[in-house]
């Protein structure tokens, strides 16, 4: 066998670098991880999911508008605009310790951490590149789990100040009075949400005709009638066409539309989607093309079309969560190296971190629909709730749905406080086969939002009693 520096290097230590990286390691293999940034972690912690949902925290806590989140019902203090520099102050902090979390992880591990730009040679050599020096090592496996950038938008160009990308919002040094979303997916609409607690004027443009698509449309439409609540204006439809800088007498972007409409804002977040942040690995090296959308093409166990090259995370694309990532990841390394482990099952979460939360897991009614299957709904409101009530949202959703035939649990769909952490239990009903009969026999903590399972159950319950007394009083007439 050919000798080399190591058994496996993981460029990126993003969730989908890093679990890799670990998992290798527990069964002895030597391996290093190559990241081009000064601290680990990947987008995840510099600018992805940590950032955004530690900025949402801080939205949240200091300062909400009705009918998204209450404020703090035993403080005095009046509202008060907060700076930027406020927000962005516990952002910092809980960054440092994520980086310090993986850091030990991957250090504990025997992992050898090489902050520098990594490129392939040929399949197995890559060079290294950081401060000017360049050198070279080699791996039996690779795995490349380098991430997303932000989507490159038509007719925009991004300049950090006006224009922004998702990555340079919390970069913002003063907060706006108007924004405008060009983009209704997860970071658009998550944003929106924020800015918009914050008092912000927001405008979202989005050229279909819904946001957030794959997710339940009763539950889409609950966010867009709390959104709109909190002054949040819906553009969908339209595109944006052109967009130019005045100085009014402040900067500001100057907005026309596909339709003929202009707006006029602060500051413009473009969210044009996500791509693979593969055009500095040398792919055509090793005889590797990505898609137009940057991403590289993998089979069931994450290999990609070279034998000794595997992928995995946000850069091989749908669903681009950062839990999947990192158990792509895992799975990765056990595929390469050999080690029994279960598939990633079917049934996995989506949270949404916008203000309200949204979650789901299962299937919707749309999809329920089109596949003709039967099913009933069965729905919990938060104002019927103790938890709820105390937690001052008497907005929140919660909704199963369950085939009309044999019981079964095929979807859970909730918005509200604590959306994200509620679905699990549904999540594992689902993955176990379970029903409408465990969530009526089962006894949940009072008071908790737990209770969401119990309300909306006994609703399915009533409506499909109702359903099979009308059937039999048909069958009972028709046979007489």
């Amino acid at each position: 066998m050919a000798s080399y520096d190591y058994d496996l290097v993981c460029i990126g230590s993003g969730p989908a670098g890093q679990r890799a990286a670990v998992q290798a390691a527990k069964v002895g293999k030597r391996v290093a991880v190559v990241e081009k940034q000064r601290f680990v972690g990947g987008i995840c912690v510099d600018n992805g999911t940590i950032p955004s949902k530690t900025f949402r925290e801080a939205v949240r806590r200091v300062y909400s508008r009705p009918g998204l989140e209450v404020m703090d019902p035993f403080s005095t203090s009046g509202r008060s605009r907060p700076t930027m520099q406020q927000l962005v102050g516990h952002v910092h902090r809980v960054i440092q310790r994520e980086i310090a979390v993986v850091d030990d992880a991957l250090t504990r591990n025997d992992v050898k951490i090489l902050h520098a730009r990594g490129e392939f040679v040929d399949p197995h050599t890559i060079r290294l590149e950081a401060e000017g020096e360049r050198r070279v090592i080699t791996a039996d496996k690779v795995l490349i789990a380098v991430g997303t950038r932000p989507g490159e938008p038509r007719g925009m160009t991004p300049d950090g100040r006006t224009v922004i990308t998702s990555d340079d919002v919390l970069g913002i040094e003063d907060l706006p009075q108007t924004m405008a979303v060009v983009g209704a997916g997860v970071i658009g609409i998550e944003y929106a949400s924020m800015f918009a607690a914050l008092g912000v004027r927001v405008t979202v443009i989005d050229a279909r005709e819904r946001p957030l698509e794959f997710m339940d449309y009763e539950i889409v439409d609950e966010l867009m009638h709390q959104l709109r609540k909190a002054d949040v204006t819906f553009r969908c439809g339209d595109a944006v066409e052109q967009v130019e800088i005045v100085e009014t007498p402040k900067r500001q972007g100057l907005l026309k539309l596909h339709s003929g409409k202009f707006l006029v804002a602060d500051v413009i977040l473009v969210s044009a989607g996500r791509q693979g942040a593969s055009s500095t690995l040398n792919l055509e090296a090793v005889g590797l093309e990505a898609d137009e959308r940057g991403r590289l093409h993998v089979d069931e166990n994450f290999r990609t079309p070279v034998e000794n090259i595997w992928a995995a995370g946000d850069l091989i694309g749908f669903p681009a969560l950062a839990a999947m990532s990192s158990e792509q990841g895992r799975l990765a390394a056990c595929r390469m190296f050999d080690v029994d482990a279960e598939p990633i099952g079917n049934h996995y979460p989506i949270g949404i971190y916008a203000i309200p939360e949204l979650s789901s897991v299962g299937a919707t009614e749309e999809e329920l629909t089109s596949q003709k299957v039967p099913y009933e709904t069965g729905v919990a409101r938060y104002k019927e709730i103790s938890r709820g009530i105390i937690l001052g949202d008497d907005s929140g959703m919660f909704k199963m749905l369950f085939h009309r035939d044999d019981g079964r649990l095929l979807g859970c769909h909730c918005i509200g406080s604590g959306a994200t952490e509620l679905v699990h239990v549904g999540q594992a009903v689902l993955g176990l086969g379970g029903g409408l009969d465990y969530f009526l026999k089962t006894v949940f903590n009072y008071p908790t939002l737990a209770e969401c399972y119990k309300t909306a159950a006994f609703h399915a319950a009533n409506k499909l009693a109702l359903v099979s007394n009308a059937k039999t009083f048909i069958d009972g007439n028709g046979s007489g």
